[in-house]
């Protein structure tokens, strides 16, 4: 069974990447398409590429504050914000062009928080907490731009169900999202009793821990959604609470999808959601989002855990030299056992 997991999952992304492609080519076949992308990218102004680079910024800042929160939920305080802020940088930056991004997120800070003397029960609580941090912010954002906006989701009627569409039904899932955020926060006010699944202890986080939780992760998700709000052309767009609430299930259907990036999916559910903004325009404004949010990090990333590497090799060909030269003087047990003690009679 776990074999045929193993194949599953890619070949799910794959199928998932085929159908989105064709989707597409079918919804621009017949269109000159360069041209009409280069002119919608030239009519981008500057001001608002500037505002797309600070949206990017503010995203991998609260995604940092994910891996700080959870270190302080583990009240792990002796790695530095510099080390956390590259290791959350590297492992979204990989995880979210890989695809799968729980596993391979989890491989990514398993790497780099052992190196700090983290335990691998430790990692596993820190992934899951990164996790739930990200699925907190969805649900408290989404719930306020279905109550605010509740004809957000009017924007998927091409892809949803027409009674999930309206507006009465945006306003119950609304105040059923911000209900679970409520029923979250006061199990941790009540400091509620843990629960125990196969081994492992669930425990809510204490108050400070969910405060952190909640200001981080719409941080986090306000600012990835900036990046295309600000890019999208004037005519068309919906206002930029609209596009938070299609940026969610636009991301939610990616992930879902565990196609590498997102790829085509994120793409395909953005414009079916944006019937009266120029596909074009609209497009532009996710490549520059795949640009800003993905591909240059990610070529940060590599670079950054080539460095890492490279200083873990020295630092163990240095570790290894130094015991060479201990065994070679007589200072160093040898097999990692203890040096025999010579056996006489006491002085």
């Amino acid at each position: 069974m776990k074999r045929n997991l193993d194949y599953f999952w890619p070949a799910l992304g794959l199928a998932a990447v085929v159908a989105s492609f064709w989707l597409l080519f079918q919804e621009f076949r017949g269109q000159s398409l360069g041209p009409q992308l280069i002119a919608a990218f030239k009519a981008i102004p500057p001001s608002h590429y500037f505002l797309s680079f600070c949206a990017t910024i503010v995203a991998y800042i609260a995604l940092a504050f994910y891996d700080w929160i959870a270190l302080l939920h583990l009240g792990v305080r002796h790695i530095s914000w510099r080390f956390i802020t590259l290791c959350s940088f590297t492992t979204y930056a990989l995880s979210h062009n890989i695809g799968a991004s729980v596993v391979s997120g989890a491989m990514v800070r398993y790497r780099g928080y052992t190196s700090k003397g983290l335990n691998t029960a430790q990692i596993a609580v820190l992934v899951a907490l990164c996790s739930l941090t990200f699925l907190l912010g969805e649900v408290l954002v989404g719930g306020v731009a279905l109550l605010v906006r509740p004809q957000a989701l009017a924007q998927l009627d091409d892809i949803l169900p027409a009674f999930l569409t309206h507006a009465s039904t945006a306003r119950t899932i609304g105040f059923a999202c911000l209900g679970l955020i409520a029923l979250y926060v006061v199990g941790s006010l009540l400091r509620l009793p843990s629960l125990t699944l196969r081994g492992a202890r669930i425990a809510y986080p204490k108050w400070d821990i969910v405060l952190r939780q909640l200001v981080a992760a719409p941080a986090e998700i306000l600012g990835a959604a900036g990046i295309i709000y600000f890019a999208l052309p004037e005519q068309g767009n919906p206002g930029f609470l609209v596009v938070v609430a299609v940026f969610i299930f636009s991301f939610s259907a990616a992930l879902a999808s565990n196609a590498p990036g997102g790829l085509g999916v994120f793409e395909l559910v953005f414009l079916k959601s944006m019937p009266g903004a120029p596909h074009e325009g609209v497009l532009a404004a996710l490549l520059l989002f795949r640009l800003l949010y993905l591909l240059i990090p990610l070529v940060i990333a590599i670079f950054v855990v080539l460095a890492f590497e490279r200083r873990r090799l020295a630092e163990a060909i240095v570790h290894h030299h130094h015991l060479a030269e201990e065994k070679a003087e007589g200072r160093a047990p040898l097999h990692g056992k203890p040096e025999a003690k010579p056996q006489g009679k006491p002085q």
